[in-house]
């Protein structure tokens, strides 16, 4: 009798153990996965702000560019009428 209760002793302690550690591995791989998800999200939206800024950077440049070309076109314009009044 006494062999038994110590034998369903151990058991329920078995049985505990399992259970604890699978709940721990359970809660450790929700954890990375949450961590992998984050830090997917975050170098999601790294790469988002890096391709706006890129966009708005090649948007400012081609403004640049094309009051430069109408800046140009303008100087040489008033240089030829200028020449042109000037003869």
């Amino acid at each position: 009798m006494n062999h038994n209760i110590l034998t369903r002793s151990r058991l329920r302690l078995v049985s505990c153990t399992v259970v604890v550690a699978v709940v721990v591995v359970v809660v450790l791989v929700v954890v990375v996965v949450v961590v992998v998800v984050a830090v997917a999200a975050v170098v999601a939206v790294v790469i988002v702000v890096v391709v706006v800024v890129v966009v708005l950077v090649a948007a400012a440049a081609e403004v640049v560019i094309v009051v430069a070309e109408v800046v140009v076109i303008v100087v040489v314009m008033v240089v030829v009428v200028g020449s042109k009044v000037a003869f």
